[in-house]
């Protein structure tokens, strides 16, 4: 290297073998380290630095090229002596290398001393590095801000704590620093970290920036690190009040939004948050309570800390409390306005004190920083919010007192919105019940345990339900419904398909024909559904929450996540009829997840059937799907909500569902309890409704039949037929009012039917008495004038039975008519 590069001659020339012996050591090099000749000739040359050597003069040395920059040596003393070192190769005997070392420790001219000065002087915290990355350099600004001195940082890593290990907050920088190397490029990084001594988080923006030789080379790094705690703290308040919007208030569960304000006071703003809301809230959701009008009791709500387990909390959630009417707790409430309260814990205010649990815990603490802020919102006081500080060394501010009030107003309109919800959600619950069946009717078909489980989610209630209906002949009649939707109107509008299937059951209709009209229904009340959702100002809020805290309304949204737009109807419901004198079951299904059916040997069954398109599209068929179902079998009907609504997906839904249903179970109401424990552990995201039925069947000895032929002569021997199965039955009492009603039906069908003719007898909790033909037309009653031969018989009969109707079967159909007997 050139004398002028460095500003002086070499003073110290040394020779190095291949092996970093020294060889050769000249009487320069002994004046400026101390190491006569013979102590250094011989020693491994290493030995001689005090801080290992450049990245870039190990690899010119692993390439046998020439190097010159910094180094680090120890004299002779042990004093550490920067010098500017030259490296030139040459070949010794046999090819062996060998390094001609020199050396200068030049006086700095003048504009170097003052680069030097610049340099310690600095306010801005300034390290230099080498191209390996460890600190050669560091001013008084960076000294005082590592809290350790220049010595002890040298050799460490950029952003290497004494330990070894990387300053928290800082672990991007070393890689920084090499981006910066790498690229020659400036880098820039933002840094939260907590400083020694500084018990607050403090902001540091720093450059990164490559330091180069004349040539243009890379020889080290620099960072330069000023402090932005100020402008960062300003950020911060702006964006508390930003993430207070959208973080408080996602459920529409006033506890669980009283948790979320608690729990973002704690993020960097507050050390320990309660908040407090009026019991009056909770006790009656149907009045408002009025601050100064009777003793003020508070339910402790929510509370956060950023200790472990809220040691600093006198109170637990949901305990309740009252505050002296002279305390600040009650001035805030009453006058609708802040208080922010400076401690000394030598010095407890009176009203402290006169808590003594309180007071000791403001000790034990040292909380010395208090905030209370009212809740309120739309005219309605809903209780308090109280910010403290005691790992925080900085007490509130005016300027954090703004900032409580503006968290606290977001937080109770979001808490107010959660309360009106929740008094619409318990209206809507108990509309939802008492729109459900509430008992099994009489019927010998199957037992029958059910299940309603409105969602656990802002949508509220929806639109489930489940029926069963007895049918003529015995059979049920078993009903799931899911009405797209939440709230209200999904309520009235399940009440409206409920009562239309009741209505086409009584007419007996099969299973698809029963969803053709069922879509009809859909169809025409989508028509006359109103177009302004405001018609239903009842409905539950069910929309987004705003940052500002106002529900803002919204289609309904699926489990799926398919939305609803407001205004359009869809539903899915599945029918089935099961029949215990043939024990087989016939169903329909209209878009609605198919039953599990569950063998007496307990194998569970998910039958693949066709399922037919949801009731409101229109135009579309239905498909009946018939199965034999022995008696003793299990069929579970329920609502997508059962398997959607677990963490898992709709197969391993249906896997868990299947398992729970194949387990041994003492009673069907135990069965509900276990799929709804183990399929739903949480809060569902959507209605739930189950169904389920264990089959029975009727004795071939309560049923009988017989063929008769289509002669009107065969009447009376019907009635033999009749008379004789009720003497066996013990029912001889109803022989009279059983012969005329088997005497005008079979009249009837031999009359007015088609062969074949068939007479059966059931005997259930009723007589029933059926009469099939080949004809299907059916019978209806009129008014006989007084001179008409015929028109009374079937007056007659819907006066001497309980009930009496017509139902089709294939190839004819089926008169039938009830009458309630006495058992023997």
């Amino acid at each position: 290297m050139d004398a002028d590069v460095f500003g002086s001659a070499w003073a110290a020339t040394a020779v190095v073998d291949g092996t970093g012996k020294v060889t050769a050591w000249s009487e320069d090099a002994r004046r400026m380290l101390g190491y006569d000749s013979v102590d250094a000739v011989g020693r491994d040359a290493r030995e001689l630095l005090a801080a290992e050597l450049p990245y870039a003069a190990r690899t010119a040395c692993a390439a046998r090229a020439p190097w010159s920059g910094g180094a680090v040596v120890r004299t002779h003393e042990g004093r550490r002596l920067e010098l500017l070192v030259d490296l030139r190769p040459l070949t010794g005997a046999d090819d062996d290398p060998l390094w001609i070392v020199t050396a200068s420790a030049a006086a700095e001219p003048a504009p170097a001393t003052l680069n030097r000065w610049a340099m310690e002087q600095l306010p801005i915290a300034v390290v230099v590095c080498d191209d390996d990355g460890k600190v050669v350099r560091a001013n008084d600004a960076f000294v005082t801000l590592s809290g350790a001195t220049e010595d002890q940082l040298r050799g460490l890593g950029i952003a290497e704590r004494l330990s070894g290990e990387i300053l928290d907050g800082a672990e991007e920088v070393p890689r920084l620093a090499e981006q910066a190397m790498r690229t020659g490029n400036v880098v820039r990084h933002q840094a939260y970290l907590r400083i020694p001594g500084v018990s607050r988080e403090r902001s540091w923006s720093s450059l990164l920036f490559p330091l180069k030789d004349p040539q243009g080379r890379v020889r080290g790094v620099a960072s330069a690190v000023y402090d932005t705690t100020e402008q960062y703290w300003a950020r911060r308040r702006m964006s508390l009040v930003r993430e207070a919007g959208l973080r408080v208030g996602t459920t529409l569960d006033v506890t669980v939004t009283a948790q979320e304000l608690a729990e973002i006071g704690v993020s960097g703003f507050a050390d320990f948050v309660l908040v407090d809301l009026l019991d009056g809230l909770f006790q009656n959701a149907d009045t408002d309570t009025v601050p100064g009008v009777g003793p003020l009791v508070f339910r402790r709500s929510a509370q956060a800390s950023v200790l472990e387990g809220c040691p600093e909390a006198t109170f637990g959630v949901g305990q309740r409390h009252v505050y002296a009417d002279d305390s600040p707790q009650a001035d805030a409430l009453t006058g609708d306005r802040p208080f922010l309260h400076r401690f000394d814990s030598a010095r407890l205010p009176a009203w402290l004190t006169a808590i003594p649990d309180h007071a000791d815990s403001f000790r034990t603490h040292g909380i010395h920083s208090l905030l209370i802020v009212p809740l309120q919102a739309r005219g309605i006081t809903l209780g308090l919010a109280q910010f403290h500080r005691h790992r925080t060394a900085e007490p509130f501010d005016e300027e954090d007192l703004f900032l409580a009030r503006e968290i606290a107003n977001k937080a109770a309109l979001s808490i107010d919105n959660a309360r009106r919800y929740s008094r619409e959600r318990a209206t809507a619950v108990t509309l939802q019940r008492s729109l459900l069946q509430r008992s099994t009717p009489d019927q010998s078909a199957v037992e029958v345990a059910t299940r309603y489980l409105p969602a656990g989610t802002r949508a509220g209630v929806g639109g489930d339900w489940f029926d069963v209906i007895p049918l003529s002949g015995a059979r049920v009649a078993l009903v799931v419904g899911d009405v797209v939707g939440h709230g209200l109107r999904a309520s009235a509008t399940m009440a409206q398909l409920r009562t239309a299937v009741r209505t086409l059951a009584d007419v007996d209709l099969a299973p698809d024909e029963l969803l053709t009209h069922l879509d009809d229904v859909v169809i025409r009340l989508a028509r006359e559904e109103p177009d302004d959702p405001g018609s239903f100002a009842a409905d539950p809020p069910t929309g987004e929450v705003s940052p500002s805290g106002e529900v803002r309304p919204s289609g309904e949204v699926r489990p799926s996540g398919e939305v609803r737009p407001v205004g359009e109807m869809r539903a899915t419901c599945l029918y089935a009829v099961y029949d215990p004198v043939a024990r087989r079951c016939s169903l329909a299904s209209a878009g609605h997840v198919l039953p599990a059916v569950v063998t007496p040997d307990g194998e569970v069954d998910f039958p693949d059937l066709p399922v037919g398109p949801p009731l409101g599209l229109g135009g579309l068929p239905f498909e009946i799907s018939e199965f034999d179902v022995p008696e003793g079998s299990l069929l579970a009907l329920y609502t997508d909500g059962l398997i959607e609504g677990s963490d898992q997906n709709v197969d391993a839904g249906l896997a868990l569902m299947g398992r729970v249903l194949g387990r041994p179970a003492g009673s069907l109401e135990k069965l509900c309890d276990d799929l709804l424990e183990e399929l739903l552990p949480g809060r569902p995201v959507d209605d739930v409704a189950v169904l389920l039925a264990r089959t029975r069947g009727l004795d071939a000895a309560q049923v009988a039949t017989w063929e008769l032929p289509g002669d009107p002569q065969v009447v009376a021997q019907a009635r033999k037929y009749a008379t004789g199965q009720l003497a066996a039955w013990g029912l001889d009492e109803a022989a009279f009012v059983t012969e005329l009603v088997v005497s005008e039906l079979v009249t009837n069908a031999i009359r007015y039917g088609d062969a074949p003719i068939r007479l059966r007898l059931i005997r259930d909790a009723r007589l029933i008495c059926e009469v099939y033909d080949g004809s299907e037309t059916a019978p209806h009653l009129r008014r006989a004038r007084v001179f008409d031969e015929g028109g009374r018989g079937l007056l007659l009969v819907a006066q001497l039975t309980e009930s009496w109707g017509t139902r089709h079967a294939p190839g004819g159909k089926i008169i039938w008519a009830e009458l309630d007997v006495a058992q023997e």
